[in-house]
């Protein structure tokens, strides 16, 4: 049974909106901020955001700032944050940051414009930063208050992690988690303490670094393995007639899915609930069949790591012979959800695969605000996948898409070979069957490179 938002351990969401950043957008990116932190399990107590012209290499907000977070918090505040003096020696978890005492910690009266912070209810056990933050930022933010800090990819990879069901999904998101780790290790209590035996000389940091290395290279061994067993089983669909769900996280890809296949795929209002493909035939079936699949969903700032570990998963996109690109019409972001699936799509090199705009959850939406999208967007197809008849409606459009690629021929099928004519029903049209001495005659319509592959098992 899930917990009340009462029960919830509690986050604070911390955020610098750079002079580059239009107010409508950093107000979107903290709503989905809170979003992600709420799928995380947390209830959002309070905010804490400031306007600068660029984020500092050391604390990420100025001395002001830190202050209310720390008092929020319970924290030691900036005096509790040590940082190198200029020209000192870093130690080795200091990693590339180059920060120098006077940056570190900018005054809260160096002409930046903060924002008030929202006054907590509970005491907080977290603090979530909408960015990515060094090695260094990070200690520094805790050491300011007092508690855990997680930055925006480091929630997402959390929220991966927990929802991944599959063996190939817990296995890429354990490499992302790994690769997220490795730099924001620190020296443990004793500092850099030489082991002895294997490994001698190395200090128990690099010791661990390595090992983590090692097991990245581990999981990358047994990942291949599973990539070889899928690209089988993806060979064996191409000649498939294949449609791709595609969309930002909580678009609905799910709830589509299963009313357009009538599969128990799983379907919760939460972002990021399915990470690992579902491929279902369409149902009622038809002949050809035409096979959907469902796929990760696609966020603003989608870690890098997560985007490569993920990449057979969007494999299924780059395969498809038709792409839905999904997006929640009652969202006011929509569109620039829209732009994140076409930039993520062009990054896998799916770019170019034939798609149609679905505009999703429109019952959402009021009938005013629906005529202005269906002039802005004529060739989307506005739906609710709640609806039995616009899942009707979508079904036909996706069959009338491959029916139009289909050409006309013609095979005769020797009676020696007569088992070819259940294949032939597979994988075309047939519109007349009849017999003489030389075989099985079929008139049918097929995709050009169906019809050609089915030519070359009749004549071999």
């Amino acid at each position: 049974m899930s917990k009340n938002v009462t029960d919830r351990p509690a986050a604070v969401l911390v955020a610098v909106q750079l002079a580059t950043v239009a107010d409508q957008d950093h107000e979107a990116d903290m709503a989905e901020l809170g979003r992600l932190v709420n799928t995380l399990g947390y209830e959002v107590i309070a905010t804490v955001s400031q306007r600068r012209s660029s984020v500092s290499k050391g604390a990420v907000l100025g001395e002001g700032k830190l202050r209310e977070l720390a008092e929020i918090t319970g924290g030691a505040g900036p005096e509790g944050m040590r940082f190198k003096k200029p020209g000192t020696k870093r130690d080795a978890e200091d990693d590339d940051d180059h920060e120098e005492a006077p940056e570190s910690v900018p005054s809260a009266d160096d002409g930046y414009v903060g924002a008030g912070a929202v006054q907590a209810t509970k005491a907080p056990t977290l603090v979530v930063v909408d960015h990515d933050l060094t090695p260094s930022q990070l200690r520094n933010l805790e050491k300011c208050t007092g508690i855990e800090v997680l930055d925006r990819s480091g929630v997402i990879i959390e929220i991966f992690h927990r929802h991944a069901r599959s063996r190939e999904a817990r296995l890429e998101v354990e490499i992302a988690r790994l690769n997220y780790v490795a730099p924001r290790m620190r020296e443990s209590g004793s500092g850099g303490e030489r082991q002895r035996g294997r490994g001698a000389g190395e200090s128990q940091l690099e010791l661990d670094r390595r090992k983590i290395r090692d097991r990245i290279a581990e999981l990358r061994k047994e990942i291949d393995g599973i990539q070889r067993e899928q690209a089988t089983r993806r060979a064996l669909r191409q000649n498939a007639r294949r449609v791709a769900l595609v969309g930002y996280t909580n678009a609905g890809k799910s709830s589509l899915m299963r009313a357009l296949t009538g599969s128990d795929v799983y379907v919760m209002d939460k972002l990021f609930a399915t990470l690992d493909t579902t491929v279902r035939a369409l149902h009622p079936e038809v002949k050809p069949r035409i096979l959907v699949s469902d796929t990760v969903g696609f966020i603003k700032k989608l870690p890098h790591d997560l985007v490569a570990s993920f990449r057979s998963t969007l494999d299924e996109a780059l395969e498809a012979s038709l792409l839905l690109y999904l997006a929640d019409a009652s969202d006011p972001t929509f569109r620039s959800q829209l732009e994140v699936t076409r930039s993520t799509l062009a990054e896998i090199g799916a770019a170019e695969v034939p798609f149609k705009l679905v505009l999703n959850k429109v019952d959402r939406v009021a009938e005013e605000d629906r005529l202005i999208l269906e002039r802005e967007f004529p060739e989307a197809i506005l739906m609710s996948a709640k609806a039995p008849a616009d899942i009707a409606r979508l079904r036909q459009i996706l069959i009338d898409f491959f029916d139009a690629l289909m050409v006309p021929g013609e095979l005769v099928v020797p009676y020696a070979k007569q088992s070819l004519v259940s294949e032939v029903y597979e994988h075309a049209k047939v519109l007349s069957e009849t017999y003489d001495e030389a075989g099985a005659h079929l008139v049918l319509r097929a995709e050009p490179a169906a019809l050609a592959r089915l030519q070359s098992l009749v004549e071999k």
